[in-house]
């Protein structure tokens, strides 16, 4: 690698940093070139070249990445999950969310959990189920090579 690619990776990665660090923002090409220091085509076709994505396509996967989570983790109704990632339509919301994903926010908030669903059902359970103290014998492990203290 040439330090000439060397140095159009950084640039791209510093533009691609920057859609991470505020893609709750509106952001336009034109800043993100300025960002790489390239005009705006030569760096959308940069931009895809390095990363298989234009930039805003790759803004609008990073936030429906965020809005899955949101989903998944909250009871935020689908409307104030949609501001909150970025988007200023519902509309262009749900259709990107679908074409992205395969399902709309309401079908992905109340379907199976991707990241779970092949698993087989008793070790999600085992996975899934809420960690920290149980009481009874389950409290604390114990240890079979250790006695039992007896306690004051």
């Amino acid at each position: 690698m040439g330090v000439a690619e060397e140095d159009r990776n950084r640039r791209l990665l510093r533009a691609r940093d920057a859609i991470d660090r505020r893609s709750t923002e509106a952001l336009d090409v034109d800043a993100l070139a300025a960002v790489a220091f390239m005009a705006r085509a030569h760096f959308i076709r940069e931009f895809k070249k390095a990363f298989g994505e234009t930039p805003h396509r790759y803004l609008q996967r990073r936030r429906i990445e965020r809005a899955m989570t949101l989903l998944r983790t909250t009871d935020t109704p689908v409307t104030d999950v949609c501001m909150e990632v970025g988007f200023s339509s519902l509309g262009t919301f749900s259709r990107t969310f679908t074409d992205i994903v395969g399902v709309s926010p309401s079908e992905f908030r109340t379907g199976p959990d991707p990241a779970t669903s092949f698993v087989p059902t008793a070790f999600r359970m085992r996975w899934t189920r809420p960690a920290g103290p149980r009481g009874g014998r389950d409290a604390q492990p114990r240890d079979p090579r250790v006695s039992p203290d007896p306690g004051p």
